[in-house]
């Protein structure tokens, strides 16, 4: 399973495309097959999950009460984005239109490892996320980790 860390800020070049990091692309596992699946994430980034990883998230989806209103709804959601691409031999994903529009991507981007997942930001909406938030790694680790 992969596990993505780290930051770099990119080019984004005329066709859209964006160069995964060398040291993100080495944590990939042989599984993913050098295709990702690319998705609206929260905070108006773009989710990028290799291919093994997208197929446990799917496997969660599926799992979701199709009865409940709000989980048809986040299932919508999620997969009405959903866009497969490949690592080119640059080692370049496809950047979607759509996507790139949503997170406000222009000719720059920084593309963040979150686990299990990479996330792609304007620059200077990350920025802003940061700046926006109110409580520090200390009181936030102690909340969602316990004490």
């Amino acid at each position: 399973m992969a596990r993505f860390k780290g930051q770099a800020d990119y080019s984004v070049d005329v066709k859209g495309r964006v160069a995964i990091p060398a040291k993100m692309r080495s944590a990939l596992n042989p599984d993913a097959q050098g295709t990702f699946t690319l998705t609206k994430g929260f905070e108006k980034c773009v989710y990028v999950y290799p291919q093994d990883q997208w197929k446990i998230k799917e496997d969660e989806y599926s799992s979701l009460n199709v009865n409940n209103r709000n989980a048809r709804h986040l299932v919508r959601m999620v997969l009405m984005w959903a866009e497969e691409v490949s690592l080119d031999g640059q080692g370049r994903i496809s950047l979607p239109k759509s996507l790139s529009e949503y997170a406000d991507i222009g000719d720059r981007v920084l593309i963040i490892g979150a686990g299990e997942r990479i996330e792609l930001w304007n620059p200077e909406a990350f920025t802003e996320y940061l700046t926006e938030q109110t409580i520090d790694q200390e009181t936030l680790a102690e909340q969602v980790m316990g004490s």
